[in-house]
């Protein structure tokens, strides 16, 4: 089968400066893949390439066998990480206005059942929540009835009820056959809705898999978590090797029994442990750091 979008040998640069760095993907139909990595990684510059939006310096992107055109613009979704939306008109108008751009456009009744549009039809779009606003600009994105769709940061500043809202609009959506690419720096989101994720750093692929492949290829481990109150970190240090983040110690241990033995003949208290498997944050700090980037 052939592949819905495939990205070969992919190159941007700005003068001297590589944000891309001859990257590869594939994207089959119905799959949603995770772009993340860091500030600075190449994930906005790649995305715009793929959206058609910026031109590459080299490599090449084809929809369905093609260069995008014409036929990947009629049948291409956006929804970018921040959209202004016309004041003083409504909701129902605000998607009137957008399906007169598209000669065969979703109808939009069924956008709003699918978006979950209906008790604010008639609601001033500078009047719409959080959640309300990113629902209708998932609808603006489905206007023309994609068949893959771009979704940059879609629940940036969502509570997390309407975040998990989200994410259910988005799984029916992929049932749908539609392919998704998705950028979130929320690993949780990545970790829910996709179904393989690509880590990027300094323009370069450095993982690429399904998020529980990639967990069981790079950690053979479990995370012990402590209150940092309830050790005595200066006599512990001499016998385990541990985190300290914020107020909690974490050890990693491939032998819990064994790393409990120790914890309990330096007396400590284990009544407030918690112990975890890894996750998409562990993994992407391990890859791409811990410092802060601009």
């Amino acid at each position: 089968m052939r592949p819905v979008m495939e990205v070969k040998t992919l190159i941007k640069r700005y003068g001297n400066f590589t944000a891309v760095n001859g990257i590869d993907l594939i994207l089959n139909a119905g799959m949603c893949m995770g772009l993340l990595g860091p500030n600075g990684a190449g994930k906005t510059t790649t995305i715009e390439i793929l959206e058609g939006i910026a031109k590459p310096t080299g490599g090449s992107v084809l929809f369905n066998g093609q260069p995008l055109g014409k036929a990947f613009k009629d049948t291409a979704g956006i929804m970018f990480q921040s959209t202004a939306l016309q004041e003083f008109i409504t909701v129902r108008e605000t998607l009137q206005l957008f399906a007169r751009l598209y000669q065969k456009p979703a109808p939009i009744p069924e956008l709003v059942v699918k978006c979950a549009l209906g008790d604010f039809m008639e609601q001033d779009t500078r009047r719409l929540s959080g959640g309300q606003r990113q629902r209708l600009l998932l609808a603006i994105a489905l206007i023309n009835d994609p068949s893959i769709l771009f979704l940059d940061e879609p629940t940036t500043g969502l509570d997390p009820q309407s975040r998990r809202n989200f994410w259910k609009l988005i799984r029916e959506i992929k049932q749908q056959n539609k392919t998704i690419l998705l950028t979130t720096h929320y690993m949780e989101e990545a970790y829910e809705l996709s179904d393989e994720i690509a880590i990027m750093d300094h323009g370069e692929i450095i993982a690429r898999g399904a998020p529980k492949r990639l967990l069981a290829q790079h950690f053979n481990s479990m995370i012990l978590q402590l209150p940092a109150m309830d050790a005595d970190l200066t006599k512990l240090s001499a016998a385990i090797k541990f985190q300290r983040r914020n107020n909690e110690i974490e050890i990693e241990s491939r032998d819990i029994n064994a790393t409990l033995q120790v914890l309990l003949a330096h007396n400590v208290n284990l009544e407030n442990l918690k112990i975890r498997n890894h996750t998409l944050d562990d993994l992407f700090l391990k890859l791409t750091g811990h410092e802060l980037r601009a």
